[in-house]
């Protein structure tokens, strides 16, 4: 375990008290656990090897060890996404506030790299819906647009905007996902370089940051709407503190509780005197790592429900918010090729390959167990590789077998 900064040690302690805290402490002799969220679009015929199902999402599943994730073809072909367990708890809360008398036509998730989020959201939403997956960051964003366009949902977008650019373009959403920036102590066991970047002024740095993003998604809600607020952070500062201060600043917010199970040992709030409903998980405590989580109702008669437009017609108006991936190319039109493991992992690593004689010329889409990783252009002698050189696998090392991690039903 690495060395935990003392005046964190200290804060903490009080703020869970010491039972708490050393629950949490000894959660760091522990291994994390390591769970993924299986894509219902592409992996409804499909179970996970040993899986025990994470009890807040409905396609979220526990595995017994951390397999080679990178050595999985099903992984690149977005069957399924690799994902904390606690940010799951997404998918508990729209089921709960999504109802028939909650419809979301849009919606946004504000600050979305690398994308576990947005996944979730886009398998939630009522089909016809449109989502916005938004990163500041460029080179995050790429990211981003990769995993979006490997989920495979249609009127998904990802745009490389600040959240003042929404702002500035007016546009409004019935649903907003903050998981903002934030200190990262919830990470601390399982990611140790979170430990060396932490310190109190990183904390005023991010509360800071955290309240100029929920500025500018509140402009851009719906009256009526959802804005769902998430930090993998535990200080009150970065959590209830933020919570009044909207309560505060926004005269027409209300939290809204979302109903859990004891068993599932989700914390509520640690701050005296605070008694919204907000929901915490601590490592050692949940199984999960760290998560904060709160529901935030924008009260007021929502606006009626206009119908879908087409796809172009929600970015064109909107230059500003940089567009940078538009819908996935539609699947099943081109003729299919079965590829072995070895021949699967050559293709993502960008590799030409050598295909059967009887494969037809021209552009096909490759396949491992009859899900599609990408295309390729059959020239006869040889197909040359469409896979997206930036997506490439560079490890050298490939495994003899192939490991399953999903088996079909």
């Amino acid at each position: 375990m690495a060395e935990l900064p003392v005046s964190f040690t200290e804060s903490t302690r009080l703020l869970m008290g010491p039972d708490r805290f050393e629950r949490f402490l000894h959660s760091f002799d522990e291994q994390s656990p390591v769970s993924i969220r299986l894509n219902p679009l592409k992996a409804a015929d499909m179970a996970v090897i040993g899986g025990e199902p994470v009890p807040w999402c409905r396609n979220g599943y526990y595995l017994p060890c951390r397999p080679n994730f990178t050595m999985d073809p099903l992984l690149h072909a977005g069957c399924y996404y690799v994902q904390e367990a606690a940010s799951m708890f997404l998918d508990e809360v729209l089921r709960q506030h999504l109802t028939a008398s909650v419809l979301v036509h849009t919606a946004l998730d504000m600050c979305a790299a690398p994308g576990g989020k947005s996944t979730l959201l886009r398998s939630a939403l009522p089909p016809d819906s449109v989502l916005y997956s938004n990163e500041p960051v460029r080179l995050r964003a790429a990211i981003l647009s990769e995993n979006v366009a490997k989920w495979g949902y249609g009127n998904h977008y990802v745009t490389n905007a600040y959240p003042r650019d929404y702002r500035k373009s007016k546009m409004q959403f019935d649903l907003i996902v903050c998981d903002v920036p934030c200190s990262g102590e919830g990470m601390f066991r399982k990611d140790p370089a979170t430990i060396r970047e932490w310190s109190p002024q990183q904390v005023e740095k991010c509360w800071q940051l955290q309240r100029d993003i929920v500025c500018d998604a509140w402009a851009c809600l719906k009256a009526g709407g959802l804005l769902i607020y998430s930090t993998c952070t535990f200080n009150t500062k970065e959590n209830e503190e933020n919570i009044r201060w909207m309560l505060d600043e926004f005269g027409d917010a209300e939290v809204l509780p979302v109903d859990v199970r004891p068993d599932w040992h989700i914390t509520g709030s640690l701050l005296d005197g605070f008694h919204e409903p907000v929901y915490r998980f601590i490592p050692g405590i949940s199984r999960s790592e760290g998560l904060f989580v709160c529901v935030v109702h924008k009260q007021g008669q929502p606006p009626v429900r206009e119908r879908v437009r087409s796809s172009g017609d929600y970015w064109s108006k909107h230059p500003e918010l940089r567009v940078i991936s538009p819908l996935p190319a539609p699947q099943g039109t081109l003729p299919r090729v079965e590829l072995d493991y070895p021949s699967a992992m050559a293709y993502l690593r960008h590799e030409a390959l050598q295909l059967s004689p009887d494969t037809p010329r021209g552009i096909v889409e490759v396949c491992f167990l009859g899900h599609v990783l990408g295309q390729a252009k059959n020239i006869g002698t040889r197909a040359n590789n469409l896979y997206p050189k930036e997506w490439k696998i560079k490890t050298t090392h490939i495994p003899n077998e192939y490991e399953p991690i999903l088996r079909p039903l």
